[in-house]
């Protein structure tokens, strides 16, 4: 799927020149010649960057860029003929990925769009790997940050609790005894005895269940154990 681009710039000659280059490159590229219509776009619409002219009619480069940042992170590289440092320093401070002064080659501008959105990809990538999580029905484990939510309300659970659930969702369908599983949470040189394991599952069940006499996920079963069924 091409990557989609949003140029809001006024000057249709500039605006044309930069999504011929971007399009010759395999860019879809979309243009908004005034600030009200290319902020409405861009909160509105999925794009992969933004090109943003400074100067324009309406509302101004900074303003825009300011009202993109409280709801995207997508790249945005701005724009503009002035070249004074505190333009820089403000549109940077607003969010902006990068500051490019005119007039500038569209090849550099291409280069940089490249670059910005394969910087970007590798950050978003970076951080979904960070938060992998184990969606199941309506139920969500976050792993890295701990954190479960079912039907988009977040659960409170103890850390053995957490560690028992996350570990018997990542091995779904697999029948564990209690014995394993004390092993597996609580370690062979662990304080206490089997039983704990049945108070905690008990525990999870009451905040994960709809109805614990007919669990979703966390079956028993008899005379072997427990399993996680997906």
């Amino acid at each position: 799927m091409k990557k989609r681009i949003l140029i809001i710039e006024d000057e249709v000659t500039i605006a044309e020149l930069q999504r011929d280059y971007l399009s010759i490159d395999g860019y879809d590229v979309q243009i908004e010649k005034t600030g009200d219509g290319g902020l409405a776009r861009a909160k509105k619409e999925d794009f992969d960057l933004i090109i943003l002219d400074l100067m324009l009619p309406n509302i101004d480069g900074f303003e825009i860029c300011r009202k993109i940042r409280e709801v995207k992170n997508i790249p945005v590289l701005m724009v503009s003929a002035r070249k004074e440092d505190i333009d820089k320093i403000r549109g940077l401070g607003l969010g902006a990925d990068d500051y490019i002064t005119k007039p500038f080659s569209p090849s550099e501008l291409v280069a940089r769009v490249k670059a910005h959105i394969a910087r970007y990809e590798r950050l978003v990538g970076s951080i979904e790997k960070k938060n992998a999580a184990i969606n199941i029905r309506n139920l969500v484990i976050e792993k890295d940050s701990r954190r479960v939510w079912l039907e988009n309300s977040e659960l409170m659970l103890t850390g053995k609790e957490f560690d028992l659930l996350l570990f018997l969702a990542q091995n779904p369908n697999r029948v564990f005894s209690r014995d394993e599983l004390f092993d597996k949470i609580w370690g062979m040189d662990a304080c206490g005895d089997i039983s704990t394991v049945t108070v905690h599952i008990k525990k999870v069940r009451e905040k994960i269940e709809m109805d614990t006499s007919k669990p979703q996920y966390i079956e028993t079963i008899w005379g072997i154990g427990y399993r996680f069924k997906v």
